[in-house]
C-alpha cells in the first residue's frame, strides 16, 4: 500500500515539472492575479475619493501633531529615510540595471538579460504610463522632504522597485537549492520593497495609496514576466506543446 502511494506520489510530481503549466507556475499566476485585482480596487477607490481621511490619517501618523514640517523621530531617522529612498531612484535603479545586464552579456546568458529587460525596463516604462493616465496631485498635506518632478499615483519608487527586487530575486533563487536560502533572498527582497515605499510615505510624497498600489502593480508584473519567460523557456526546450483537439 505505502508503494503503491509513493509510486502515485513520484507520477505526480513529474507530471508536475514536466507540465508546461507547473505548480509554481500557476501560483504565481495566482499572485498576479490577485495582485492586478489589488490595484485595480486601490485605483477605483482613490478615483472615488474613499482613501482621502485614511492616507491623510497616516501621512500626519508620520509628523509631529501641529507641525507638519517636522518629521517625528530623531534627526538621523529623517536623514536615513532620505538615503534609503534615493536607492529606488531612477539613477540607482539605472546603474543597477547597467551592472547586472553587462554581467548577463559577458556570461552571455541572453534568456537571463532579456528576463531582466523586460521586467525592470518593463515596469518603469507601465509606471511612467499609469503616473500620465490617473494624474494624482502630490500631497500637499505636509512639507515634501524630497525633490519630485512626476505625478502621485502609482508610486514608481514602489512600482520599480518592487519590479526590480522580484526580478532579481527570481535569477538569485535559481542560483541555490538551499530552501532556506531561498527564503532568506525573498525575505530581503520584500524588506527591501517594503523599507523604500514607507519612506517615500515619511517624507510626504506619496500618499499610502500610491504606495500600496505600487507594490501591487509591481507585484503583478514581476510576476506576469516570470510565467512568460517560464513558458517560453520550456517550449524552448520542447517541454510546450500545443497540440491541436
Amino acid at each position: 500500500m505505502q508503494g503503491t502511494i509513493r509510486q502515485t506520489a513520484r507520477t505526480l510530481l513529474t507530471e508536475l515539472r514536466e507540465s508546461p503549466f507547473s505548480l509554481a507556475s500557476i501560483i504565481v499566476a495566482a499572485i498576479a492575479s490577485a495582485a492586478l485585482f489589488t490595484f485595480l480596487s486601490i485605483a477605483d477607490e482613490v478615483d472615488e475619493g474613499e482613501t482621502e481621511r485614511l492616507d491623510q490619517a497616516i501621512l500626519l501618523f508620520f509628523r509631529k501633531p501641529g507641525n507638519p514640517e517636522q518629521t517625528i523621530g530623531p534627526q538621523w531617522v529623517r536623514e536615513s529615510a532620505i538615503e534609503f529612498t534615493a536607492l529606488g531612484g531612477i539613477p540607482v535603479v539605472t546603474l543597477l540595471i547597467i551592472t547586472v545586464l553587462g554581467f548577463l552579456a559577458v556570461e552571455r546568458r541572453w534568456g537571463a538579460a532579456l528576463f531582466v529587460s523586460i521586467g525592470i525596463l518593463g515596469g518603469m516604462l507601465l509606471s511612467t504610463s499609469l503616473k500620465l493616465f490617473y494624474s494624482r496631485p502630490r500631497p500637499d498635506l505636509v512639507t515634501q522632504l524630497d525633490v519630485i518632478h512626476t505625478k502621485s499615483f502609482p508610486s514608481g519608487h514602489a512600482t520599480i522597485t518592487t519590479c526590480v527586487v522580484l526580478t532579481l530575486a527570481v535569477m538569485l533563487i535559481r542560483l541555490t537549492d538551499n530552501p532556506r536560502g531561498r527564503i532568506y533572498i525573498f525575505v530581503m527582497a520584500v524588506i527591501y520593497a517594503l523599507l523604500i515605499g514607507v519612506t517615500r510615505v515619511y517624507l510626504g510624497v506619496h500618499w499610502p495609496s500610491d504606495v500600496l498600489a505600487g507594490w501591487a502593480i509591481g507585484t503583478f508584473w514581476a510576476c506576469l514576466c516570470w510565467v512568460a519567460m517560464t513558458l517560453l523557456q520550456r517550449w524552448r526546450d520542447g517541454r510546450l506543446r500545443f497540440e491541436r483537439p
